[in-house]
């Protein structure tokens, strides 16, 4: 290593990495367990309201709770294996009830505050769950449904007292403050974990099934694409319902020691407040999807005095503007990285290597990924392909176990010795991939494959768009088959017009090719999205 040099780093750090996974594991007894062997080392700060109101848990505090939660799920005769929906906001109990469910081998389902009683419906009777856990603003939806879910058992709320419900305060204050362990308690790491719902293109959400060797695949996330030590405050913006706060605000965070910030903070995001809150309690490490970082550079970043050191984005590709902006203002980059639901982070860019703005980056340790086509054969450098994890030789621990009751799910993602991850990209010359799209959103028209990705940087590249969307319409002339439209919302003070509309079509067709350009624009004053910040391309491609 006395050698090694800058620019042959990478290389030495993926050709010299091992999986070291354990017959047994258990993220709760052996990180957050061990980490409490410290009874001063901070692992959780809460805010609530303006942000200026923080609670603060140590990782013997959340021992301690978890511990006394996992005895309350042994009383109340919920076992290893049982399913359990969790929907509750970015709080404390979050995280204890999770590492709680983890201690005693029962599958934690995150589930999105945004979920209608359909939704809780389909996922409890979908996955046999027996509880759900939640607080008194969503207790309503679950009265709606309890009859319609035989397998449902236990309610709880974890803020307040209502008839025919289990209260968190009061269970966790029956029962003692160790763990009572059983003959059978300890998880292998092949036993099921926890898992999400992700929403397809087509049909209803599937269910991605996570075994308890997950987090460990997380270690390669936390130290490399976010490069955390346990000296950091790391502050990753997500909704709890999505796989993204397992990857920023759990697992690989608290395997380093990091210590996490989160904020409560039900309804319309505010920049200003979480930039406030950043340098109040001097964040080092922040993540956030590109969605957060357009409405963050609309602010006067001048203003405000970071303490961060590394910064990054994930959720759908960066957009090489937004990284100008921010590093004109703060001097950092932003290091885009990838993976999804079933994954951990697959592709990085780092700390340790040059940058290509619209990349994202080289794989990471311990993942073998390739661009092929769709008979897994590999392809030449820069020409498109999918996006695929090889796993002839080794299956790395944080890839998922399966779509749970979905054969034809797992047919399809899951060809030879490959996991194809449903994602279009090419890698180029100096081994960067390129994320091009889904590939239901790579667009065909008159022979071409176009990728919105490329279109929607160039359009913000342009002063008057300050968010957009690419997606393919029918050609109204039925020439083409297919064109690209775009939908742009405008920066402040700027109107729609035809003149516009000729300005930017010029503009992408100068910065990217001339057959890529958009042939219809429509302005609108929002983008439709996901919790987790992605846009959602498949509600615009309906209109």
């Amino acid at each position: 290593m006395a050698t090694e040099t800058k620019k042959d780093r990478y290389k030495f750090l993926y050709n010299n990495f091992q999986w070291n996974v354990p017959e047994y594991y258990n993220f709760g007894f052996d990180v957050v367990d061990q980490w409490a062997e410290d009874r001063t080392k901070l692992a959780l700060i809460s805010l609530t309201g303006s942000g200026e109101k923080a609670h603060y848990h140590t990782f013997y505090d959340l021992k301690v709770l978890s511990d006394q939660f996992a005895n309350v799920l042994k009383n109340k005769g919920i076992k290893k294996g049982d399913r359990v929906l969790v929907i509750l906001q970015s709080i404390p109990e979050w995280y204890i009830t999770l590492i709680g469910l983890f201690k005693r081998g029962v599958v934690a389902m995150p589930g999105t505050v945004l979920l209608t009683e359909h939704d809780i419906e389909y996922r409890l009777n979908r996955a046999e769950g027996c509880m759900v856990i939640t607080d008194l603003d969503h207790a309503s939806k679950v009265e709606l449904i309890k009859k319609k879910c035989p397998t449902l058992k236990h309610v709880m709320l974890v803020d307040a007292q209502r008839e025919g419900w289990m209260n968190y305060q009061e269970e966790i204050n029956k029962v003692p403050r160790v763990m009572e362990k059983e003959k059978d308690y300890k998880t292998r790491s092949t036993d099921p974990l926890l898992i999400y719902f992700t929403s397809g293109t087509t049909g209803p959400p599937k269910m991605v099934l996570h075994s308890h060797s997950y987090p460990l695949g997380h270690e390669v996330t936390a130290r490399f694409a976010q490069a955390l030590t346990k000296c950091d405050l790391h502050w990753t913006v997500s909704e709890t319902g999505w796989a993204k706060a397992a990857w920023g605000k759990l697992f690989g965070q608290m395997i380093v020691g990091a210590a996490i910030i989160q904020w409560e903070t039900p309804g319309r995001f505010d920049p200003h407040g979480l930039l406030n809150a950043m340098e109040r309690y001097g964040v080092t490490t922040f993540c956030a999807p590109p969605t957060v970082y357009r409405l963050l550079i609309q602010l006067d970043l001048q203003k405000y005095h970071l303490n961060l050191r590394h910064c990054m984005s994930a959720g759908e590709p960066l957009n090489p503007e937004i990284i100008r902006v921010w590093k004109k203002a703060f001097g950092l980059e932003i290091y885009d990285f990838y993976g999804q639901t079933e994954t951990v982070c697959v592709l990085s860019n780092y700390p340790f290597m040059p940058i290509k703005y619209g990349s994202v980056g080289k794989p990471t340790p311990g993942h073998d990924v390739r661009i092929v086509d769709d008979m897994g054969q590999e392809v030449e450098e820069n020409q498109e392909g999918n996006i695929a994890l090889y796993i002839g030789k080794e299956r790395p621990p944080g890839l998922f176990t399966e779509y749970w009751k979905d054969p034809d799910a797992m047919q399809e993602a899951f060809r030879g010795d490959y996991y194809f991850t449903g994602d279009r990209g090419y890698k180029d010359k100096d081994g960067y991939f390129w994320f091009v799209g889904r590939s239901d959103d790579v667009i065909k028209s008159s022979g071409y494959r176009i990728g919105p990705f490329e279109v929607e940087s160039a359009l913000l590249e342009h002063n008057a768009v300050v968010e957009c969307a690419v997606v393919a319409a029918l050609d109204p002339k039925g020439v083409r088959g297919d064109i690209v439209k775009a939908f742009v919302v405008l920066a402040r003070g700027i109107r729609p017009s035809s003149s516009l509309t000729k300005e930017l079509q010029e503009y992408v067709k100068k910065v990217t090719a001339p057959y890529k350009y958009p042939r219809v624009i429509e302005y609108v004053d929002e983008l439709p999205k996901t919790t987790s910040g992605k846009i959602l391309r498949r509600e615009l491609r309906k209109k």
